[in-house]
């Protein structure tokens, strides 16, 4: 059955980061608990970069059922996971240390497959074919949240501008071992995963990304890569800015209720 056009994206800008940060917190928390309602867990994908310290609406909030959560990551660097360039250390450094999350409901990658990126990737393929395959029975994993952030040149998880992994359409997690930021060597989830997401939620901060998101969201016909993730029906795109990095935006905004 054909999918319908995806959903336009829903613009919610915020006076300052505090106002953001306790939107996205009540955002979460109505998509947690709408997920477990619905099948009695949350499955979550993160990704690194500034998203991490966003999420601090999160910490001692009583809504939040930890235990619920399982999480993997949008991308991942390959290196290990307590080095200074991972995503799960930023993560755990800025959220997980912080909350009670099972450690056992983190989903990361095996550092010990680092020699070997397509042996990494597939097994990381595979940690997601075990959480979703047999429960969600689709061809690609339907994930109830996508937490991402964006980089200054329009890039998304670790899939970058002109890079060959744009027209990644089969795999759920490719790797990369010419990321045009450092470190090279990484994996990421693709863009049909993430646009089988029943939520995708972009948080965007300060005048930094101004320029990137006009284009983003007012030249969608450029192509950047965060432009590409627009889920299909039924699911749903987010973008959470402050209002200074929404300053060049025209596209239109959207107040912000649950």
């Amino acid at each position: 059955m054909p999918h319908s056009a995806p959903a336009a994206p829903v613009l919610c800008t915020f006076a300052n980061n505090d106002e953001l940060q306790t939107a996205l917190a009540n955002f979460i928390v109505r998509a947690q608990k709408e997920s477990i309602e619905k099948k009695g867990r949350f499955t979550v994908a993160v990704s690194g970069g500034s998203l991490p310290k966003q999420l601090a609406g999160l910490i001692n909030n009583p809504a939040v059922k930890w235990d619920k959560w399982q999480v993997f990551y949008a991308d991942e660097r390959v290196v290990p996971l307590d080095h200074e360039d991972s995503n799960h250390l930023l993560n755990t450094r800025e959220l997980f240390s912080k909350v009670p999350l099972p450690p056992q409901n983190i989903h990361t990658i095996d550092p010990a497959l680092a020699d070997d990126l397509e042996e990494l990737a597939d097994a990381y393929e595979k940690e997601l074919i075990r959480e979703f395959a047999m429960k969600d029975s689709a061809r690609f994993p339907i994930f109830d949240l996508v937490l991402l952030g964006i980089g200054p040149d329009g890039h998304t998880c670790s899939l970058f501008p002109g890079h060959e992994l744009l027209s990644e359409e089969d795999r759920w997690v490719a790797y990369i071992e010419d990321s045009p930021k450092p470190p090279p060597r990484r994996v990421t989830l693709t863009f049909p995963v993430l646009n089988h997401a029943a939520r995708v939620a972009f948080v965007a901060a300060g005048a930094g990304k101004a320029d990137v998101l006009h284009t983003i969201l007012d030249e969608p016909e450029q192509g950047l890569p965060a432009s590409r993730v627009r889920p299909v029906s039924p699911g749903h795109l987010y973008w959470f800015t402050d209002e200074a990095a929404a300053a060049k935006v025209q596209y239109p905004k959207t107040p912000f209720k649950l």
